[in-house]
């Protein structure tokens, strides 16, 4: 147990070090590549809760995929405003 928290927890630091350095211009690429693989695990967790067997693998399965489906709505909020910075003020 204690290295699979070490592991989470190395990621993390990875992870936040890694996203700090990304620059603006780059982040609204890679939001919509993240976005696209959210999708995918949409995909994936609708797939494993239409199979679940029992009342545990249910509520996991349908707790993942209303989590991914909030992370893909919010992905492409937060791309969309992102585009909107870019675009030229109407006058």
């Amino acid at each position: 147990m204690i290295e699979l928290l070490t592991i989470f927890v190395l990621a993390v630091f990875v992870g936040f070090e890694v996203v700090s350095k990304v620059s603006t211009i780059l982040h609204t690429p890679l939001m919509s590549g993240a976005n696209a693989i959210h999708g995918v695990i949409l995909v994936g967790a609708i797939l494993i809760t239409g199979q679940a067997d029992d009342t545990l693998t249910l509520v996991l399965g349908l707790l993942a995929v209303f989590l991914a489906t909030v992370n893909v709505v919010g992905g492409f909020v937060v791309t969309d405003r992102m585009l909107e910075m870019f675009k030229g003020h109407k006058r």
